[in-house]
């Protein structure tokens, strides 16, 4: 996965076709009579967009998702949650400090985003619910999040495009996934509402046909260091 300055980070779920995102879904086991059973699960991704956190081990309960510290803007790509409310915890990469813990529910056969947001003293759970469908035709599919607690409300769009692709987003709105032409280049935008002041942008994006992608607006407005400003970034949901 190509790394835009370091705005793309590699989140994806590789999926041949449709039909494996419901194999994805089972996880055979045994019980004591040694029968096969399928345990109700749901896919979840987990994408660390909290610009002052530090660098952050997951967990479900007690048991640690994943496997390389989660840095600002980087998270875990989906992976199997036995379904039903389940508690999220967040600690200081390596130690037991925790810095945020919070329950989900997740329905079975479902598949989530959970954005971890906000600053590290208002942290709070953004959790959307991902329609990962093939993209028709030659098209690809994006989604647009606002995930920036002290920007203003923002417009999506294409640079050059008569129109924008999603408007009027303030922090925690979302856009549903939408058809963009795929194997095509963009610099996408994002414009503070209704105006052309560009707040952030990510230059020679290439969408291909077939894939999922979810863009994510984040940073302050009014940045506390030089690391957590605004920034716009993408991850691939899932390729056909």
């Amino acid at each position: 996965m190509k790394i835009y300055k370091n705005a793309y980070k590699s989140l994806s779920a590789k999926i041949g076709a449709a039909c494996l995102i419901s194999i994805a879904l089972s996880s055979c086991l045994k019980d004591n009579n040694n029968t096969y059973y399928n345990p109700p699960v749901a896919l979840v991704a987990v994408v660390q967009a909290s610009p002052d956190e530090p660098n952050l081990d997951f967990f479900l309960e007690s048991t640690k998702v994943n496997q390389n510290p989660i840095t600002y803007n980087s998270g875990v790509d989906y992976f199997k949650a036995n379904a039903g409310k389940r508690t999220l915890n967040f600690y200081a990469t390596g130690t037991t400090t925790k810095a945020y813990s919070d329950t989900a529910t997740f329905q079975a056969n479902y598949i989530y985003s959970v954005f971890l947001a906000n600053k590290a003293t208002s942290t709070e759970l953004v959790i959307l619910r991902d329609s990962i469908s093939q993209p028709s035709g030659s098209n690809a599919s994006i989604r647009f999040v606002n995930l920036s607690p002290d920007a203003p409300a923002v417009d999506f769009a294409v640079k050059g495009a008569s129109s924008v692709i999603t408007a009027k987003k303030s922090y925690k709105g979302f856009s549903s996934f939408v058809p963009i032409a795929g194997n095509a280049s963009y610099t996408f935008q994002v414009l503070q509402t209704g105006t052309s002041n560009v707040l952030a942008s990510m230059p020679a994006v290439t969408l291909q046909a077939g894939s999922v992608y979810t863009f994510w607006f984040t940073g302050l407005a009014t940045p506390i260091n030089t690391t957590d400003g605004l920034s716009l970034n993408i991850m691939n949901n899932a390729s056909y």
